[in-house]
């Protein structure tokens, strides 16, 4: 449904959103194959805000010299 790695020299961050059948959609934030958050929603609202704060997470990212791994 949604998921973006991004590295630069020495770190990778995965950011994922995936469908977890009838209980809702599973929201996982990764460093380094190491998960920082892993939540998951029922609520679909819940699943748009997770998705837009990975997004500004990853533009930051972006920004900062990480790129798509």
């Amino acid at each position: 449904m949604y998921e973006r790695s991004l590295s630069n020299t020495t770190h990778t961050r995965r950011l994922t959103i995936r469908s977890s059948g009838q209980s809702g959609w599973e929201v996982v934030y990764e460093q380094d194959s190491e998960v920082l958050k892993k939540v998951r929603y029922s609520d679909w609202h819940r699943v748009e805000r997770a998705r837009a704060v990975f997004a500004l997470e990853a533009g930051r990212l972006c920004e900062d010299g990480w790129v798509d791994a």
